[in-house]
């Protein structure tokens, strides 16, 4: 079984947000960030809303618009996505409360020196770098086969069973949007999905704390995800999330039992760069926590991904290298977050567009 990678085993960030007047250790300030402008979270623009209901009817202006975020914005809100709604509000509900774990029953769900699965951080590869504000826990969820079997097995009840059906209702969003993306770029309807036959899931569920300096802090360093697609749960109402358009950072304003859905690595070189990942951050409230509960959608490790040919064209030949997938998240896991770093690495040469 794959393993991502290690991750240096770092202490809780909510049991120091917990102690009171603590001065913010020197390894969390982040003082050469841009500006978190956390005072100040209204926009004009807004990520784009699309109405799964629409699209299942075939609307061709709700096509469009799908086709139209994935290329500008490589971002989006879903609504009408049919899944229940009690469901979602038994998982916001789960994973606050199993976040909320005291400590000691926390550590049996603790990562290891050599797998980054559990509570800790991600991406931690030196004792020198600097630590971002959060605690998290990440595992495996399908298919149920790849499960480390210390994690999942032994979350809490009745969190567990919600999971589960969660897990499996996001699979069936994540395939049902591939499909119309193929649509909008009027390729075969399983031309993408082939690319990402029998996809693999993992979870990330985050919880922020609240910090006294929160534009001294950086929740989630900014990057674009490495998978296909992305599917965001936010559990509370506490905004956070912010993606990078041009130039300027956008606080997504998340609508009530809607998911936030993004464009990853992979799926932005199977569609030859057409729809494209976008860098995002998370930014920390001063006054409140933030939970949320990320599902990352990918092909096996052994799947070769490259350009979609249809998508190659002589006016727009192939933008990115052939590999595994394998092979692009071992890069993933031997660097720190940085941007689109690990996607430039993919380029082929000739293009030298930004």
């Amino acid at each position: 079984m794959f393993k991502f990678g290690s991750s240096i085993l770092v202490p809780s960030v909510q049991e120091l947000a917990k102690q009171p007047n603590t001065e913010i250790p020197e390894q969390y300030l982040h003082p050469n960030q841009d500006p978190i402008n956390v005072s100040n979270t209204t926009s004009l623009q807004q990520v784009p809303v699309i109405d799964l209901s629409k699209l299942l009817s075939e609307d061709a202006t709700e096509l469009e618009k799908l086709d139209q975020a994935c290329k500008e914005w490589g971002f989006f809100q879903l609504i009408n996505h049919g899944v229940d709604p009690l469901l979602v509000e038994n998982v916001k509900i789960g994973v606050q409360e199993f976040l909320s774990l005291p400590l000691e029953e926390k550590k049996k769900f603790w990562q290891n020196q050599n797998d980054i699965e559990g509570f800790g951080q991600l991406f931690v590869l030196s004792e020198n770098q600097k630590l971002e504000w959060a605690d998290l826990f990440f595992t495996t969820t399908l298919p149920s086969y790849a499960r480390n079997t210390r994690l999942f097995p032994n979350i809490p009840q009745p969190f567990r069973d919600n999971l589960e059906t969660y897990c499996l209702e996001l699979k069936n969003v994540c395939i049902t949007i591939i499909k119309h993306m193929s649509k909008a770029l009027k390729v075969e309807p399983n031309e993408l999905l082939d690319s990402i036959d029998d996809i693999t899931q993992s979870m990330r569920m985050n919880y922020y704390p609240p910090c006294p300096q929160p534009e001294n802090v950086i929740g989630l360093n900014p990057h674009s995800d490495a998978g296909a697609l992305t599917i965001l749960l936010q559990a509370n109402d506490i905004e956070g999330l912010q993606i990078r358009k041009d130039g300027q950072w956008i606080s997504v304003k998340p609508l009530t039992d809607a998911f936030v859905i993004n464009v990853g690595d992979i799926l932005e070189i199977l569609t030859n760069g057409i729809y494209r990942s976008i860098e995002h951050r998370a930014t920390i409230n001063s006054k409140k926590e933030r939970i949320s509960i990320v599902a990352f959608h990918r092909p096996q490790m052994s799947t070769v991904i490259g350009p979609t040919p249809r998508l190659v064209t002589p006016e727009r030949p192939a933008l990115f290298k052939t590999l595994t997938v394998e092979d692009y998240y071992k890069v993933i896991f031997s660097r720190q977050l940085q941007g689109k770093s690990c996607l430039d690495l993919m380029r082929i040469q000739k293009d030298n567009r930004k």
